[in-house]
């Protein structure tokens, strides 16, 4: 992924949220334990600026903490979510493991949120989804994310 822009604090934190979920399903650790671990060496001033290793210098930690505890809380409720929004015959488990990462973490701040606007949301993951994918990964992750914006915060949509 490229560098985060400067300025961009909470889309820092979005990107080290996909970063963090995606360790903790590789590693088998908990989210809580990825979370820690990326607070102590990978967000922040001290994380210095070698994106490339996942550290993310300049991030809203309490938007990345937030994220991170609705995942790690929620998990078996947001995978349901985003699987009613998959073809059929096409189970969560089949995604690459960063598109299901960053559908993660986007379902967790549409579902128990309000602020930022589901709009705003979905175009900060699918500018993520582009800093990770080339391919048609960032068109399925755009269908999905409308799908789950329009079914979590039907208000914002008309319905």
């Amino acid at each position: 992924m490229s560098q985060v822009p400067k300025g961009r604090p909470r889309t820092g934190a979005r990107v080290a949220a996909v970063q963090a979920l995606f360790q903790s399903e590789a590693s088998g650790e908990s989210p809580e334990t990825v979370l820690n671990q990326f607070l102590r060496h990978r967000i922040g001033p001290q994380a210095g600026e070698s994106f490339d290793d996942g550290r993310v210098a300049e991030a809203d930690s309490g938007l990345f903490v937030s994220i991170m505890r609705k995942v790690g809380t929620n998990s078996v409720d947001l995978d349901a979510i985003i699987s009613t929004h998959l073809a059929t015959g096409w189970p969560l488990a089949k995604l690459d493991p960063v598109l299901r990462a960053l559908l993660r973490a986007s379902a967790a701040e549409l579902r128990d949120g309000k602020e930022p606007p589901a709009r705003v949301i979905i175009r900060e993951y699918l500018d993520i989804a582009h800093g990770f994918f080339t391919g048609e990964e960032p068109r399925f992750a755009a269908g999905v994310l409308d799908a789950l914006a329009r079914t979590l915060r039907p208000s914002e949509f008309g319905g």
